[in-house]
Order: C-alpha cells, then sequence, then structure tokens
C-alpha cells in the first residue's frame, strides 16, 4: 500500500493529492494509504483525519451518488464552495465582496428527480449509486423534504405498471400546495390500459397532477407554487429553485441588486420566480425561450393583487437576444442563464443604458466569463453571495450585483 496526503479538494468533490491523484470521500491534510488505479485511489484508509472529517448524517452515504461532500463540516462546504467561485473570478482578474454563504437546511428540497427501474423479481426507486446506473433505494435521504420521500410507493406502482426491464424511468417530483406534482420521462407508451390505471394512482396517492412524456394523464388540483404569496401554476416538470429557503435568499439578493429601478428586464425569467416579487415595486417584462412557462408566468400575475404592470416575450435569447434598442426602456435587469451562461446577451447589455444587473448563475465559470465583459464595458461586479441549495452536492449556485455610473447615456 502506498502513502499519500491529501493537498486540496477538486470541483467534483474528491480529495487530491500529488500526481494529481485522486481519492473519494477524503479532506485536505489527510494522510491515507490505499490501492493507485490509474489515476485513482482505491481500498483507502484514513491515518490522520482532517479536524473538519464529521460522520455522514445520511446512511445512504457510501452507495448513493446523490451526496458528496457529507463527510466535511459545514464551515468547510461554505468555504469549499466559495473557494470555487472566488478561483473562477481570480481567472479574470475579477476581485469583489464575497458575502457569507447562505446554506439551505437539511431535507428542504421541494423538488428532485428519483429514477425508476424494474428487476426480474420487483422496481427500484431512488437515486443512482456513486459514479454507476444502479439505482439505490434512499428512505432515509436527508436532503429532501419528507413529503417528497413520500412518494415513493407512488413512483414505484408506475414503474411497474409503465416501466420496462431495458430502460429507466426518469420522475421529475415537485411539492405544490394541492399536493405532488408529478412528470414522467421514459415509461411505455400509453394505451387505455395504462391510462386508466395511472388515473387511479393520482387519486389513490394524493398527487395534484401527473404526467406521462408530454401529455396530462391526471389532474386532481392545479398544482401551485407559492412565490413570496403569489402562486403559479408552473406547466409539467418545469425549473424551479431546489429550496423554499434558497428561493427567498436569492430573491433578496436580487431585489437588493436592482435597488430603485422602476422598470426592470426579467431575462431567462422561467415562471416568474424573481418578475412576479418584484414586481410589487416596478414595472416587469419577463423574457424566458419556453411559451409554457411565460403562460403561467402572465396566468400568475394577472390572478394576483397589488402589482405592477407586467409583460412577458417568449424568445430564444441564445439566437436573439435583447438588443441596446430594445433595452433602452429599462433601467435594471435580473439574469438568470442555464449553466452555459448568457455571454450573447451579456454582450448586448454591455452596450445598452442599463445600470443595474442582478444576476443569478448556476456554473461559476461562465458567470466569470461573461462578469469579465461586463467589467469591461465598465460595470462593477460589487458583491456575490453563494447560495447553497445543493447542500452537501458539488453545485454552486450564487447571485451577484453590477452597477455602474452611466457614462455618455
Amino acid at each position: 500500500m502506498n502513502e499519500w496526503v491529501i493537498e486540496r479538494l477538486g470541483h467534483r468533490g474528491d480529495g487530491i493529492a500529488a500526481g494529481p491523484v485522486f481519492a473519494q470521500r477524503c479532506l485536505p491534510g489527510e494522510r491515507i494509504t490505499g490501492r493507485l488505479e490509474g489515476d485513482r485511489i482505491e481500498d483507502v484508509r484514513i491515518l490522520e483525519p482532517s479536524p473538519h472529517r464529521v460522520s455522514p448524517p445520511c446512511r445512504h452515504f457510501k452507495s448513493c451518488g446523490g451526496c458528496s461532500v457529507q463527510h466535511a463540516d459545514e464551515a468547510f462546504v461554505a468555504e469549499w464552495k466559495l473557494g470555487i467561485v472566488r478561483t473562477a473570478l481570480e481567472a479574470h482578474r475579477l476581485e469583489t465582496e464575497y458575502r457569507p454563504v447562505h446554506s439551505s437546511p437539511a431535507r428542504s428540497r421541494r423538488r428532485a428527480v428519483f429514477s425508476g427501474r424494474r428487476t426480474k423479481k420487483d422496481v427500484l426507486v431512488g437515486f443512482h449509486g456513486r459514479a454507476s446506473d444502479v439505482v439505490i433505494d434512499v428512505p432515509g435521504c436527508e436532503l429532501v423534504e419528507p413529503a417528497l420521500l413520500a412518494t415513493r410507493p407512488a413512483l414505484a406502482e408506475m414503474t411497474r405498471l409503465g416501466g420496462s426491464r431495458k430502460g429507466e424511468l426518469s420522475f421529475t417530483v415537485t411539492l405544490s400546495a394541492e399536493g405532488p406534482d408529478i412528470a414522467v420521462s421514459g415509461g411505455k407508451p400509453l394505451d387505455l390500459d395504462l391510462r386508466i390505471a395511472l388515473a387511479g394512482l393520482v387519486e389513490s396517492h394524493g398527487m395534484s397532477r401527473l404526467s406521462w412524456g408530454d401529455e396530462v394523464v391526471g389532474l386532481r388540483a392545479a398544482p401551485r407554487v407559492d412565490f413570496d404569496g403569489i402562486a403559479v401554476v408552473p406547466p409539467p416538470g418545469a425549473f424551479l429553485q431546489a429550496t423554499r429557503d434558497g428561493e427567498a435568499a436569492l430573491r433578496k439578493a436580487v431585489t437588493e441588486a436592482v435597488g430603485s429601478a422602476g422598470h426592470i428586464v426579467d431575462l431567462f425569467a422561467g415562471c416568474g420566480t424573481f418578475t412576479l416579487p418584484l414586481a410589487r415595486q416596478a414595472e416587469l417584462h419577463a423574457v424566458e425561450g419556453e411559451k409554457a412557462l411565460t403562460d403561467a408566468l402572465i396566468s400568475g400575475w394577472r390572478n394576483a393583487s397589488g402589482l405592477k404592470k407586467v409583460s412577458a416575450e417568449t424568445r430564444d435569447l441564445f439566437r436573439r437576444p435583447l438588443l441596446p434598442d430594445e433595452l433602452r426602456k429599462f433601467d435594471g435587469a435580473i439574469i438568470d442563464p442555464p449553466r452555459a451562461g448568457a455571454l450573447a446577451q451579456v454582450e448586448q447589455i454591455a452596450t445598452s443604458g442599463i445600470d443595474n444587473i442582478a444576476a443569478v448563475s448556476c456554473n461559476p465559470v461562465t458567470f466569470a466569463r461573461d462578469a469579465s465583459l461586463l467589467v469591461a464595458a465598465g460595470f462593477r461586479l460589487d458583491w456575490v453571495q453563494v447560495v447553497d441549495q445543493f447542500r452537501w452536492s458539488t453545485h454552486v449556485e450564487l447571485a451577484a450585483c453590477f452597477s455602474r455610473s452611466h457614462i455618455g447615456g
């Protein structure tokens, strides 16, 4: 057996020793032994543990691939995630104020994607195993809200009814005020018998809505989600912030970043996470690539009270970003793009008259790339805050504030 000292934690959560070589579930400063296979250390034995090492709170940690860093204390994980953001920004020579990390509590995920697979004797429902396509049952998961775990029997029934031995079902489960909203992909084609059986599960398991592929097969009650007191019915499988706690933290950051702007454009607006609450203080124009999302947003606005004017536009911002002439009517912007970032749209904002930007990102690397373009155009990156909704994972999410005193406007 060889011996190593772990030097740092990689962005995928592996401990990294000189070489580099990688070891799962190890922390910086730990002295370990193990067997080297390629660039990975197997059969790890820890000789000197880190002071940040803790007992994983979930009994599934060793087998389940859902979490990566349950063996580290909360302070270490927060600093590690902040370090990922700092490293990404420093690569572009960007400096800013780093606010304290906001971490969502355990058992707070309101939305998760489970997998279902038929076996020779039964079915399995849960998450994928670590670096594996094997499905691991997770009855004691410490990540999701208990009401999400309570859907497992219904997911198992659906796997028996509509799964095949050759494929895998994917269940996007979102908690709503009316019960779980479940969107299924990868199942057998619908026939009359399957439709009837699935519709029966909606009632017997108290679901709000069940979608199979592109079709709603059962609707007991329209599934509402709450954006700071404003009800919206999202389309099946729609993206939502993972935790209510994290959504509130991001909303607070976004509200601060746009400041007193009276006319705001919300880019990659989804179904209104930020648009609708901000409409209490400003007029907003929401732009989103999927019509079902903009329809849900406008419906939520029409059914709410006390909001200022909201308009919405369905538009692919990667291929057709808003141009400076279109942006001239706004004095603030919110931008919350997918992992690829929003380079094409940021290029247009950089030459517009907008002076305040609230940015939300789930990818520090593309955020840093886009931020460098804004800073080169005269914006200040005033502050960054990591909002950790994906507790114990390698996922990093952040909010940021950009501002400038516009020259030549």
